[in-house]
């Protein structure tokens, strides 16, 4: 399984069990910083804060300091002894994939935790000013946070008028699996013009048969997982598949569209180029 369905599978799991607590007022900037998952790792840096980390999880590897930064476990397990020897301020938890149990037991042991949401676009704006308050850098935060709105409301300016295109997203191969209109990369898709064909879904992360796929019949694949080799190449016999006649079948950064930090701007600048190309397409194959 890969790394990122593996930890949307997770998502699905837990997203329905946490209540975020929020930032709690009246205290002192956490000088000490324990994050459960890399995005919440890389937003801590994007809000001033990156240097109060003193602990992380597997997978926390951008910026590239994050990479030297001591790991306490994975996002969904954590060594309780080496987290409280590292004696932190505050615990940052995410909201849709830090286990509630985890959550209780780091509770129990008298330490401070923050569980934050990042699932729609407009929670990370939110999130990067949240740590901020908690680490007393709001002006660092919040410009960081004001930048990204702006960037994301000019994408969504620019591509509001264009054609839509009904899309796939491929995050798994073996076995297939896709995310529902609630993941952050449907909402990508859409800021770009895009529409996902299994957007009424009810699972974050839902497995698809390709028989599913060939219904509904999306005029353009993006693969964004994993998956190594031409990503043409498990859709090339299915012919009645309009995104297979046409060439529309491409791959993306998975990083880029479902690590909800500022750099889904990246990531929504690359699809919005990639659905710009199938639209090209689809017009030349219409002639």
């Amino acid at each position: 399984m890969s790394r990122l369905r593996g930890i949307m599978l997770a998502i699905c799991a837990s997203a329905c069990a946490l209540t975020g607590a929020g930032a709690s007022a009246a205290r002192p900037p956490a000088e000490r910083i324990v994050t459960l998952a890399p995005h919440l790792a890389e937003l801590t840096f994007t809000a001033g804060a990156g240097k109060r980390i003193v602990g992380t999880v597997e997978y926390s590897d951008h910026p590239a300091e994050a990479r030297s930064i001591p790991r306490v476990g994975d996002a969904f397990r954590v060594d309780l002894e080496r987290l409280i020897a590292l004696t932190p301020d505050v615990v940052l938890a995410w909201h849709s994939g830090t286990p509630r149990a985890l959550i209780e037991r780091i509770e129990g042991l008298g330490l401070r935790v923050e569980t934050l949401e990042t699932q729609r676009l407009a929670d990370v704006a939110t999130v990067l000013r949240t740590i901020g308050e908690i680490a007393g850098t709001e002006h660092e935060a919040d410009a960081a946070a004001a930048a990204f709105e702006r960037d994301i409301e000019a994408l969504r300016r620019a591509y509001s008028g264009r054609p839509k295109l009904r899309v796939f997203v491929q995050i798994g191969e073996h076995p297939l699996y896709t995310v529902n209109g609630r993941q952050i990369m449907s909402e990508l898709l859409e800021l770009c013009g895009g529409e996902n064909v299994f957007a009424r879904l009810p699972e974050l992360a839902p497995a698809v048969s390709i028989e599913a796929v060939i219904a509904a019949d999306p005029e353009i694949i993006v693969v964004a997982d994993d998956v190594t080799g031409e990503p043409l190449a498990l859709w090339r016999k299915w012919r009645s598949i309009a995104a297979v006649r046409t060439r529309n079948v491409y791959s993306v950064e998975a990083d880029d569209v479902s690590r909800a930090t500022t750099r889904l701007i990246d990531g929504a600048r690359e699809l919005c180029r990639t659905l710009d190309t199938a639209r090209a397409r689809r017009t030349r194959a219409a002639h």
